[in-house]
C-alpha cells in the first residue's frame, strides 16, 4: 500500500487537488509500479502563519515572492 503525502500552503481549489491526486497516482503507476486501487494520497495544507521558509513565516513574505519561490522549487 503506497502512501504519498503532500505538504503545501493552503489555497488550492478542489479542482486543483483532484488534478494533483490524479497526476501523482499516474506517476506512481508509471514510475513505481503501484496499483492505483492500492495507492493513497494525503494532502496536508498549512496556513501561511504556520509555515516558515528561510527563517521567515509565510505571512511575512510578499505573496509574489512566495509564489516565485514555490515555482522555483518545482523546476
Amino acid at each position: 500500500m503506497p502512501f504519498v503525502t503532500v505538504h503545501m500552503w493552503e489555497g488550492r481549489s478542489v479542482a486543483q487537488k483532484r488534478a494533483l491526486v490524479a497526476a501523482i497516482t499516474q506517476a506512481m503507476v508509471d514510475h513505481a509500479g503501484a496499483r492505483p486501487d492500492a495507492l493513497h494520497v494525503a494532502i496536508s495544507e498549512y496556513p501561511l502563519e504556520n509555515w516558515g521558509r528561510a527563517g521567515v513565516l509565510g505571512i511575512d513574505m510578499s505573496h509574489a515572492s512566495a509564489a516565485t519561490n514555490d515555482e522555483e522549487d518545482r523546476a
